[in-house]
């Protein structure tokens, strides 16, 4: 009875000294449900498989946890959080970094296409958690630069992205440098079926939460704040918005770093609404001001269609996803319809001036 109320007792401290900084959101009032659900399992050291839409609060619910479990006299690395991408590795990171900033908790970002040299130089100095991509992670502890044996904390965020032929082998990898009694951390909207052989192997009596409904198209008569375009191309869609005389910004893989994290800051911070992208802008990123995204070409699964509309309508505001069907569009949608238990409805005859730009 003494542990429950002690936990009870910590996680109501740690939710409070959340909201009270306001570090992770501005505007929030409460835990989301995922954070209800997670915070108070993952604090007793339990591992956790969590499925919940993007946008509900998923980085703070492990997060949190993960900072508490810090000891910040003790330099050396005792989380880490792996990702998919690098802008989500340096949007976690900064996430961290605000919610440790008063407990002298050292966050670093580490990923592919920067420089190794200075991630190396970095690690000569105190860090606590670590953030980053598999294989850069990886890769620094192949070369002795990045010591995990006291790293009692794994997260995968994205998890079913990390678990793709193109991460899972840098992933198991990188497990075998962490201690045997490491504490596991999954999150992600979409768990495919080969995430159930790495739980079975990997993961010790996990605790499961499914926090998924059903997607439904809550208005389409609403103001747009910034306004997200999905193609498989994006150069089609950028000429197109250009000749229709909209201003708008593109963030594309073939794109530099530099101007991608320049397009990702100005898009962020309101310099233009309309940003056009392929699907490498769908994992995690975390931009609450978006409210409608446009599938200008139609995805064609159901996990790509749930992480770009996870894109509008962030942490329980009303978002809108207007999808552009063409008639080879139409097994797809009947396929993802059915998988996802949803009802993607059509657009009204008439639709407000509201929601157009002005």
């Amino acid at each position: 009875m003494m542990k429950i109320l002690f936990y009870e007792l910590k996680f109501l401290i740690t939710v409070l000294f959340f909201w009270a900084l306001g570090s992770y959101e501005k505007g929030f009032e409460r835990p989301s449900p995922i954070q209800e659900e997670s915070i108070p399992i993952a604090l007793t050291g339990t591992d956790i498989l969590a499925r919940a839409k993007n946008g509900t609060g998923k980085t703070a619910a492990f997060c949190i946890p993960a900072l508490e479990k810090i000891d910040s006299d003790y330099n050396v690395i005792q989380v880490v959080i792996l990702v998919p991408t690098r802008e989500l590795a340096l949007q976690t990171s900064q996430v961290c970094k605000e919610l440790g900033k008063h407990l002298n908790i050292q966050v670093m970002a580490t990923t592919g296409g920067t420089s190794l040299r200075d991630d190396i130089i970095r690690l000569h100095q105190p860090v606590h958690l670590l953030v980053g991509t598999p294989g850069r992670i990886l890769d620094l502890a192949k070369k002795g630069m990045c010591n995990l044996k006291n790293s009692s904390v794994l997260v995968m965020d994205e998890a079913d992205k990390l678990l793709s032929p193109e991460y899972q082998p840098s992933v198991e990898q990188l497990i075998t440098f962490l201690p045997p009694n490491r504490q596991m951390l999954m999150y992600s909207a979409t768990f495919p079926v080969t995430v159930k052989d790495f739980k079975d192997r990997y993961l010790r009596k996990p605790y499961i939460i499914n926090l998924m409904d059903e997607l439904t198209l809550k208005a389409a008569n609403q103001s747009v704040n910034n306004l997200l375009q999905f193609c498989e191309s994006s150069g089609n869609t950028g000429q197109e918005n250009h000749r229709a005389g909209l201003f708008l910004l593109l963030f594309i893989a073939k794109m530099l770093q530099d101007h991608r994290n320049r397009v990702f800051h100005d898009f962020r911070n309101g310099a233009c609404r309309n940003l056009v992208c392929t699907d490498l802008f769908t994992r995690g990123i975390d931009i609450q001001a978006v409210n409608v995204v446009i599938n200008f070409d139609f995805p064609k699964s159901s996990e790509t269609y749930l992480h770009r509309v996870g894109r509008s309508g962030r942490f329980g505001h009303l978002g809108l996803a207007v999808n552009l069907i063409t008639h080879d569009d139409r097994f797809n949608l009947y396929r993802i319809e059915r998988e996802l238990g949803a009802n993607i409805k059509r657009l009204p005859h008439l639709i407000g001036q509201a929601t157009f730009y002005h």
